[in-house]
């Protein structure tokens, strides 16, 4: 957003956005200054809710529910706003005013007023009627002999009307219910705030009292049916036990599964025993059999071999003592008895103790071993007659076991939905009887008036006002595509702006007068103006030495003639030769040849090819029935025309049509070098202006806009 451009079209509105809001305020105080004074009234209702210390008893380790706790405040609320309530406040409001005229909280309304004394009295009676049957006040209670909810709300005191001034509210963290009603009479407020605390702690405990002697009712009877099925299923089991003579299945069955397993762990001792028994048996045999040289076998062949021995040294001393003592038989004594040495020395190392013992204690020990195999033998033979025994005692048992499962079963869900049932009869009747009370904890008084809100609604009239206006002058901002600057213009359009003009008064001055003035200010800074445009006119026509421009704008009226005749004067200034085809008709002045005095029409001479010419000034007037240039000439004989025009003149000034007129401008067009767009201030280029500037860019010389109009600050 442009702030500066902003700020001048803020500018433009800056009355609107002073006056709107001082007109505002001014109302407002005439609306306000005679507003009575308000007073307000406070009732707070104790609920229990959060107060622990009017609570009967809170179970151990539970926290309070917040979230539960604030709904229940909500519902209390809602409940206090219901139609059934407003209603009982509302015949009660109207009953006091009716019952004691003379400490009416109101002026009787019209429709009060227009009753007699014995209609008021039906009417009282009808208002009592309604209150004792609680019914809710609505617009069908106008259809009765009265109608009641249009005498009601014509004193104010309907739903719609008390609940404008009426708030009900609780405190973050608060026991109370808060109820505050702000009216005109203090006796008002306090009598509002207090009848609807008492009739809705009353109806409140009606409904809730209600409510759970429906529910016991409901729980009573639910237990009862509870209770009946529970005893019939616990009848059926008893009567299954009974007749299958099983006390406690699950013991029993427990106890015979305890044996088989004692058993089923006997048997296995047994085996056990049987094959280590038989292995020892073996090893005892094995020694038995020689296989150790510590049993008997061993040293029966050593003294074998001793007797052989001295068998054979017997002999040898026999030999030697009948032969003579011969030395050879010597030497076999002496061998022989060697060896006898050595043999009874090695016997007696390998057997220090008896071998006949061990062997005995080998032979007792595999006895023993037969005799506990055999034992174990027939226990095993015991023990299966046993197994089979409660093995069949175990599997008649699993029928009832799975007959009194289904019982038991029964008969613990009946046990169940009893308890709970019990349970929840029990808690009901403790909340009925512990439950939440209300009770109005402060009751409302008559207060002081409430400061004055005149100040704030002034503020608040002012401020509305003045945004109000604000945002509608930034939405004209901002929705306005009219532009006023040449930035704006070329951000719009794409093309450059060469020079601006101001707004010039010319009625009944022509272009030599204006030129003329040097005392006007507004002609001083229009020809300057028109002199920067001139220089930047002239440096594109020199630099490829053009000399035929056009001038025309995207619609009428944008001030291109008058451009066009003021260009023309500015370059005869300048001495240059000039030709003028169209541009503003002004009056001739017989004085200066600078004037704009010579007038002939184009089309004659494109049929001559002849123009008389003037000192410095020549204009060819264009036919104003927008005839088309090549309906009269052939272009060929049209560039001749220009041809001729170009070595007569130092400058060709057209004055274009505006591209409304599309066919035509786009002809002359066709013969100009140079070309410009003039726009007004102030205008909008639309989506058809678009396709017209659009074949305008595609023109090689177009040298841009000059923006036109611009109104001075003497002006605005």
């Amino acid at each position: 957003m442009d702030f500066k451009d902003f700020s001048k079209h803020l500018n433009r509105y800056k009355w609107l956005v002073i006056i709107v809001p001082v007109v505002a305020v001014a109302i407002t105080y005439f609306m306000v200054k005679n507003m009575p004074n308000e007073y307000s009234s406070e009732a707070q209702i104790s609920t229990g809710l959060v107060d622990q210390s009017k609570q009967v008893y809170t179970e151990a380790g539970q926290g309070r529910d917040y979230y539960q706790t604030s709904q229940q405040f909500a519902n209390i609320m809602e409940k206090m706003k219901m139609k059934k309530i407003m209603s009982i406040l509302s015949y009660n409001l109207i009953l006091h005013d009716l019952e004691s005229p003379e400490n009416s909280f109101k002026k009787y309304s019209q429709k009060i007023d227009s009753l007699s004394a014995p209609q008021k009295k039906e009417l009282i009676e009808l208002v009592k009627s309604k209150l004792e049957k609680k019914s809710v006040l609505t617009v069908a209670d106008n259809k009765e002999k009265y109608p009641l909810y249009n005498i009601v709300a014509s004193m104010g005191y309907d739903e719609k009307s008390l609940d404008k001034k009426l708030s009900i509210s609780h405190g973050d963290g608060s026991d109370f219910i808060t109820v505050k009603y702000l009216s005109e009479n203090p006796e008002l407020s306090a009598y509002v705030v207090n009848t609807l605390a008492k009739e809705f702690i009353s109806n409140y405990t009606l409904d809730v009292n209600f409510n759970q002697n429906n529910s016991i009712v409901m729980l009573d009877s639910l237990l009862r049916k509870k209770e009946d099925v529970m005893n019939q299923k616990n009848e059926a089991l008893r009567n299954f036990k009974m007749a299958n003579g099983v006390l406690n299945l699950d013991k029993q069955s427990e106890i015979v599964y305890s044996q088989i397993s004692q058993n089923e762990e006997l048997k296995a001792q047994a085996v056990r025993s049987i094959q280590s028994n038989q292995g020892a048996i073996a090893a005892i045999e094995a020694k038995l059999r020689g296989s150790d040289p510590y049993v008997g076998g061993s040293v029966i062949s050593d003294n074998r071999d001793i007797v052989n021995i001295k068998n054979q040294l017997k002999i040898a001393n026999d030999r030697y003592i009948d032969g003579g003592f011969k030395v050879s038989d010597k030497r076999k004594i002496d061998s022989l008895s060697n060896i006898l040495s050595n043999m009874t020395a090695r016997n007696s190392d390998n057997n220090i103790t008896d071998p006949t013992v061990s062997k005995q204690n080998l032979i007792q020990q595999r006895a023993a071993l037969q005799i506990a195999t055999d034992q174990a033998r027939s226990s095993i033979a015991s023990i299966d007659r046993e197994l089979s025994m409660l093995r069949g005692k175990y599997n008649k048992m699993v029928p009832f076991d799975a007959g009194i499962q289904n019982y038991e079963r029964d008969a613990d869900l009946a046990t169940k939905d009893y308890m709970e049932a019990l349970n929840r009869y029990n808690q009901t009747r403790t909340e009925q009887n512990i439950g939440l009370k209300l009770n109005i904890a402060q009751y409302g008084l008559i207060g002081t008036p409430e400061p004055s809100k005149a100040i704030i609604y002034l503020a608040l009239s002012g401020i509305g006002s003045f945004s109000l206006c604000f945002m509608a002058v930034v939405g004209l901002f901002f929705l306005d595509n009219s532009i006023y600057t040449p930035k704006q213009l070329e951000q719009v359009s794409g093309l450059p702006v060469i020079g601006n003009l101001t707004l010039v008064d010319v009625q009944g001055k022509s272009i030599k007068s204006i030129w003329n003035d040097a005392n006007n200010p507004d002609y001083i800074a229009y020809k300057n103006l028109l002199r920067s445009i001139r220089l930047e006119i002239s440096n594109h026509m020199e630099a490829d030495d053009s000399k035929i421009l056009g001038i025309t704008s995207l619609g009428e009226g944008e001030g291109k003639s008058f451009l066009a005749s003021s260009l023309a004067q500015a370059f005869a200034m300048t001495g240059k030769k000039i030709l003028l085809i169209g541009g503003e008709n002004h009056t001739p002045e017989a004085s200066n040849t600078k004037e704009l005095v010579t007038r002939e029409n184009f089309e004659t001479f494109l049929v001559k090819k002849e123009i008389r010419t003037d000192d410095l000034i020549t204009v060819l007037n264009k036919n104003n029935d927008n005839t088309s240039l090549l309906e009269l000439q052939s272009n060929k004989s049209l560039k001749a025309g220009f041809d001729v025009l170009r070595e007569e003149f130092d400058l060709i000034i057209i004055d274009v049509n505006s591209m409304r007129d599309l066919n035509i401008a786009k002809e002359w067009l066709m013969f100009t070098e140079k070309s410009l767009i003039v726009f007004e201030v102030g205008g909008v280029i639309s989506d058809t202006d678009r396709d017209a500037l659009n074949y305008l860019k595609e023109q090689p010389g177009l040298l841009g806009w000059v923006l036109n109009k611009i109104r001075t600050n003497s002006k605005n």
